[in-house]
């Protein structure tokens, strides 16, 4: 459960983060990990051994993982079985062929136990409320539903982040937050187990992105719609001699022998299951047929006495 408004964290500027979503879907966004994660996402769901008939996208900028979703699921003459539906922050760039309702990730507009199947790509990392969303998605989701998602994860763009804080230190006396306090791996087995669901799992995909100048990656970023949208952001335009501090910065320290830089990506996975008594459950202590020694081929040594 969620508690009142006024208690919420307000990390993201969530207006702001449409109107950059919707600035990069008209120039043409660069979705290169956007992609990867699409690629990731369908394999995933496709090693589940079971058809998914009723299926949400949650956030996910574009329509790639509707549209790969619906693939995975079409019948012989091509005709999609079952229904794939998004729910997306913004109204631009949408085909109409995939059923789409604007609303925010942090209001879920679908009835309870509706949905077999809640899925989301590169965008659950920019809610205020994660713990409340998962919530809401486990509402969602029918007996043995499972919610399968890809968030930016904490160790991203920490090349960018390191930059910009000598840079403004040098060049102002102080840091403003630049870079968005992604999630940890470590913390969303935990928010899944308190959302409710079972079977939580958690992995992580890194990867090295090089650009031919800081000023590529600051270009790449705009075309994500991941320009800084922090609430407690600096409110003044960045000062230019920070903005060529930070890119020197970032050449002295993260540039390769060929002069290109890197920057770290972090792709975070995470899987729950709505709870369902056919599920697998552990087994009751002393319950166990064979020794651990037995079956490692071990001795066992038992304990000296002092």
């Amino acid at each position: 459960m969620t508690g009142p408004a006024h208690s919420l964290p307000h990390v993201f500027d969530r207006a702001l983060l449409r109107r950059r979503l919707g600035r990069a879907a008209d120039l043409g966004p660069a979705d290169f990990l956007l992609a990867r994660a699409v690629d990731d996402l369908v394999d995933r769901v496709a090693a589940v051994k079971r058809r998914f008939e009723r299926v949400l996208d949650l956030g996910t900028p574009t329509e790639a993982a509707a549209f790969a979703l619906r693939a995975l699921y079409a019948g012989p003459d091509g005709a999609a079985i079952g229904t794939v539906l998004r729910a997306a922050p913004i109204a631009r760039g949408l085909s109409g062929a995939i059923p789409t309702i604007v609303a925010d990730e942090e209001m879920l507009p679908v009835a309870d136990g509706t949905l077999d199947l809640v899925v989301s790509a590169l965008a659950l990392q920019s809610v205020n409320d994660l713990p409340g969303a998962f919530a809401q998605i486990r509402r969602a989701l029918k007996p043995d539903g499972l919610f399968l998602a890809a968030m930016v994860g904490g160790s991203s763009l920490t090349e960018l982040r390191e930059a910009f804080a000598i840079a403004e230190t040098e060049t102002i006396g102080g840091v403003s937050p630049r870079v968005a306090p992604f999630v940890d791996v470590r913390d969303l087995g935990g928010l899944l187990q308190r959302a409710g669901f079972a079977l939580p799992v958690t992995d992580v995909d890194r990867v090295t992105v090089r650009y031919s100048s800081p000023f590529a990656l600051f270009s790449d970023l705009r075309l994500m719609g991941a320009a800084n949208s922090l609430s407690e952001r600096r409110r003044v335009p960045l000062r230019r001699a920070t903005l060529l501090k930070a890119a020197e910065i970032y050449a002295a320290r993260f540039a390769d022998p060929d002069g290109r830089v890197r920057a770290t990506f972090e792709i975070v996975w995470l899987s729950g299951w709505v709870p369902h008594e056919s599920q697998q459950k552990p087994l009751r202590p002393g319950s166990a047929k064979m020794r651990l020694a037995d079956a490692l081929g071990a001795v066992e040594q038992k304990p000296q006495e002092p």
